[in-house]
């Protein structure tokens, strides 16, 4: 492949995932009511923030990233790194003098919008290009360096005159990526790659002056992740890989980032490292009508609550930021059709056609249903026709555990832990538990509702119907359930 048409065919890859990468550069860049005036909309960017070596010091944030992860090249691949983040640009107002000259102000009133001083994030990109062999050994050092500067933009009101300016200012940003990669040990040629990302800024506070996040913004990377294609070869999920793999996955290193398949599900040789935590292959969901830059980002919510916003509301909003604007404009724009569409959607359904639908795997129930991965009877119904529910009891449903039926009135060890869930685990690891319902989610999963025994606030919990939730391969049976239904 020729060095033109590999940059070709990586652009077109890079140009998939940015979808995606795109939602986590933006993650909560300005949030519902969108108004800069707005409390939340005070302390922005929690995201793949990486600040200054010279303040991250005296905070909890970081001055860099670091991702680990798993591939398989194939002779003489390239691999191509795109580092994305924001750069902070500190808006200003101000308003033209009668007699000459401007002035800065809060805020500039105009008959459409509203103008307030804000920080706008420019979007800003760092690309690598190695080749495999160049990654082992000392790897590559990239460093790169974003300017200070500054511009204006004339503020004209709806009969063409110039009522006042917006200045903004970008500070200086530099940083280093580095790219190395080692084999591991044993039969399958796999390397461990590593990419680091640092903020190499050498700002520091003003001495005599307390650190200040406000001022630190400006030298910072925002919203920082990665995109990585190998041109021959793939990439291992490091959320699901091979048996084989599995050692050295748990050993890899991700600092403030972890890293994802990315691109179309089935192809692995595209991976995005973000700060936020996704699963393989995310998508952005195909009814979602244009980005609303709110970190929830529950569309149909945020798409009526906006367009309920008061129209002062809105010029706010309009002289906020563009974003801020195209969101206005979408909220009032949406046909009902569209805003129909962001009720929900269920993406598991499988299509069942004719008369008799294919049975699951696995033995047939006594009743002619199908038990599922843990026992459980299960009519033979497609399992979201809604006239299933009526087959589901959670006082007297069975899941069978290590061979024995579990339900309420079981007594249980609780084994929490074989997921990623909270620091609550290692305090009810081992206690004893009893069973009060077996319940079924619309995925088709299993899970025990319990209560802790010694618990003094269990019969409280269990009259408010306030229990702890675990799945039948994270309980132990601690003695034989006496059926009586």
């Amino acid at each position: 492949m020729t060095v033109t048409a590999f940059a070709s065919e990586t652009e077109e890859r890079f140009a998939l995932a940015r979808q995606v990468a795109d939602a986590v550069l933006f993650e909560g860049y300005v949030l519902y009511p969108y108004r800069a005036s707005a409390a939340k909309n005070r302390l922005r960017w929690q995201f793949g923030v990486l600040v200054p070596p010279g303040w991250g010091a005296e905070c909890e944030e970081h001055d860099f990233q670091h991702t680990e992860c798993l591939m398989e090249p194939k002779a003489g691949a390239t691999l191509s790194v795109e580092v994305r983040f924001l750069h902070a640009r500190r808006r200003t107002v101000q308003r033209a003098r009668p007699a000459g000259g401007y002035e800065t102000v809060a805020e500039l009133r105009l008959e459409d919008r509203v103008l307030m001083p804000w920080d706008e994030g420019n979007e800003e990109r760092v690309e690598v290009v190695a080749s495999v062999a160049e990654l082992l050994g000392d790897g590559v050092t990239h460093p790169f360096r974003r300017p200070a500067r500054e511009d204006t933009e004339p503020v004209l009101d709806a009969a063409g005159r110039t009522v006042g300016r917006l200045v903004r200012r970008c500070e200086e940003i530099s940083g280093t990526v580095r790219l190395s990669a080692r084999e591991l040990d044993g039969p399958y040629r796999a390397l461990r790659l590593t990419a680091v990302v640092e903020n190499t800024s050498d700002w520091t506070p003003p001495e005599g002056r307390a650190a200040d996040r406000d001022a630190a913004l400006p030298r910072a990377l925002v919203a920082t992740h990665l995109l990585m294609a190998l041109s021959a070869g793939s990439f291992l999920s490091m959320t699901d890989p091979p048996e084989w793999a599995k050692g050295a996955v748990a050993a890899c290193r991700n600092l403030h980032t972890w890293p994802v398949l990315a691109g179309e599900p089935g192809r692995a040789d595209l991976v995005l490292s973000s700060p936020i935590i996704l699963e393989d292959h995310p998508a952005i969901a195909p009814e979602s009508p244009g980005a609303l830059y709110d970190a929830t980002e529950i569309d149909e919510i945020l798409a009526l609550r906006t367009a309920a916003l008061t129209d002062e509301e809105k010029r706010e909003a309009r002289g906020t930021d563009e974003r801020a604007a195209a969101v206005i404009e979408l909220a009032d724009s949406m046909p009902p059709e569209v805003l129909e569409r962001l009720h929900g959607a269920v993406r598991s359904l499988r299509e069942v056609t004719g008369p008799d639908p294919a049975p699951r795997p696995g033995p047939a129930a006594p009743d002619g249903g199908f038990p599922d991965e843990f026992g459980v009877q299960r009519p033979d119904t497609p399992w979201w026709d809604p006239a299933t529910d009526a087959g589901f009891d959670p006082e007297r449903d069975r899941v069978v555990v290590a061979g024995r039926p579990v339900g309420k009135g079981s007594r249980v060890e609780l084994h929490p832990g074989l997921r990623r869930t909270d620091a609550q685990d290692i305090f009810l690891r081992g206690r004893a538990a009893k069973v009060e319902a077996v319940l079924h989610d619309v995925d088709g999963g299993v899970h025990l509702a319990v209560t802790v025994e010694g618990d003094p606030g269990a019969d409280i919990r269990r009259e408010q119907g306030r229990y702890l939730y675990f799945q039948p391969d994270e309980v132990t049976p601690l003695e034989d359930l006496e059926d009586d239904v």
